[in-house]
């Protein structure tokens, strides 16, 4: 491959990995019951596609930061 076809390839979007709720799970090292009483409680990014759900990697990484930040900002009781 020549560097013109290199430069284009290095210019489309990186997609994003999605996934199950066990490759979610293992992801965050969370436990499978855990991943699924959080989506119950509607408080984990996720989208029920033919009645599976999925998540997509980016977004999990972003929702996990932002809830780290809150739990370090959250003045202590």
């Amino acid at each position: 491959m020549d560097q013109t076809n290199e430069s284009k390839l290095d210019k489309r979007p990186e997609r994003t990995q999605i996934m199950t709720p066990k490759e979610a799970a293992k992801y965050l090292g969370f436990h499978l019951v855990t991943i699924y009483r959080l989506l119950k409680k509607q408080m984990v990014p996720a989208i029920k596609i033919g009645g599976q759900w999925r998540f997509k990697k980016d977004v999990l990484d972003s929702w996990l930061l932002k809830r780290m930040n809150e739990k370090r900002i959250a003045p202590e009781v």
